[in-house]
């Protein structure tokens, strides 16, 4: 129990804190989720906090699968799909990026790595970079990768994936000069100014009532689905889909199905919101079964996360020529993978303020996929490392 208060403080703090006026430019680019699990892990590394503990397993078990449901049953799949052929296409050449790097990176670089399941850290790397850090959170518990193996990974996801974002919006003082040497008509983001219609915001406070119903439904689905997921056997040697993993993808993809349902109007009454709080306070306990020495590790790793993004980012590109896309989409694409929706909104509205919820939009729509397809490329990562041991 002190853990757990010790963590729920922590993540109260951050949020404090990055309320205050003039600190707001820092947690604008360094999201709270960063500070998140970096605090804890820095607790640990002094000795305030264990580095391991029943604790931690328990949350793993229970807050993943409930704050999944809940952000699930309130995506609006719909507004998704109005974003148009051209933002949707370069966001999943984006996602086609991230799944061929991390295997082509791993096959150059992963011999050198000391760690014999270093593989597993890619594979949560890859969620992390398809959609954002709560897919990082389920491929780690898909493919049971080890805090230690994490812990340099975690790196890895802020200097390359963070470092990438301040790039893009260096980049966004030449878009005009990109969009002309590719022959980019301005007309299909004028257009999709147009049609993008406005993102329901209106909320109301919470009530008790409310609150239960939406704590009783989030913790019903997890049991269920957990009851479910034990009934289905595993699949992988070593084991890629265990039955925690079906029991994720049994509560992602019931709450998806939700979402079309009238269980979507519990977002005016702050599912999400509910459901960020369980996974940031998740967050913390990976962030403290890790430990700061891991950034001696580095290094190689971030060579390797670096040879993984410019896959990615030359794919990008290469699809941005040839379709004559603005660089506003190669952008905002970009970051719907590897930032997810808490930094694709800030990349859109660099290069378009208007489009903020655009980047939004394509962050949960990456998010969405990155839940099915960063198993994908966990499998990918697996053969790679049969074939070099």
């Amino acid at each position: 129990m002190t853990v757990i208060a010790v963590l729920a403080s922590v993540l109260a703090g951050v949020f404090a804190i990055s309320s205050i006026e003039k600190l707001e430019p820092l947690f604008k680019y360094v999201p709270p989720v960063i500070w998140a699990y970096f605090i804890p892990m820095m607790l640990t590394t002094l000795g305030i906090t264990p580095a391991s503990s029943p604790v931690y397993d328990w949350m793993s078990t229970y807050l993943l699968p409930f704050s999944l449901f809940l952000l699930m049953i309130t995506v609006d799949v719909r507004a998704i799909l109005r974003l148009g052929p051209r933002a949707l296409f370069m966001m999943l050449v984006g996602t086609l990026g991230i799944v061929l790097g991390a295997p082509i990176a791993f096959l150059i670089f992963g011999g050198f790595f000391s760690d014999p399941v270093a593989w597993k850290g890619f594979a949560a790397l890859s969620g992390s970079w398809i959609g954002g850090t709560a897919n990082m959170l389920f491929v780690k518990e898909a493919v049971s990768t080890p805090d230690s193996t994490l812990a340099p990974l975690l790196v890895v996801d802020v200097v390359a994936g963070y470092g990438w974002m301040g790039i893009l919006i260096f980049l966004s003082a030449y878009q005009t000069k990109f969009d002309n040497w590719v022959g980019a008509s301005r007309e299909v983001i004028d257009k999709l100014q147009g049609q993008l219609e406005e993102i329901e915001t209106d909320r109301v406070p919470i009530t008790l009532g409310k609150f239960i119903i939406i704590l009783g439904l989030g913790l019903g689905a997890t049991l269920a689905a957990q009851g479910l997921g034990a009934e289905l056997p595993e699949l992988g040697d070593p084991t890629v889909i265990s039955q925690g993993t079906w029991a994720i993808l049994i509560v992602v993809t019931v709450g998806l199905a939700l979402s079309f349902t009238p269980a979507r109007s519990l977002e005016t009454d702050g599912a999400s919101r509910i459901g960020y709080a369980a996974l940031y306070l998740l967050l913390t306990s990976i962030g403290a079964s890790a430990d700061l020495k891991a950034v001696l590790d580095a290094p190689l790793y971030l060579v390797a996360g670096a040879a993984w993004l410019s896959v990615h980012v030359a794919l990008l590109f290469g699809a941005a020529i040839i379709s004559k896309s603005p660089l506003f989409f190669v952008a905002t694409g970009s970051m719907a993978n590897v930032g997810g929706a808490a930094s694709a909104p800030i990349v859109a509205g660099v290069y378009v303020p208007s489009l903020a919820p655009v980047g939004l939009l394509m962050g949960v729509a990456g998010y969405i996929l990155g839940v099915y397809v960063a198993l994908f490329c966990a499998e990918l990562l697996r053969y790679v490392h049969l074939f070099l041991i």
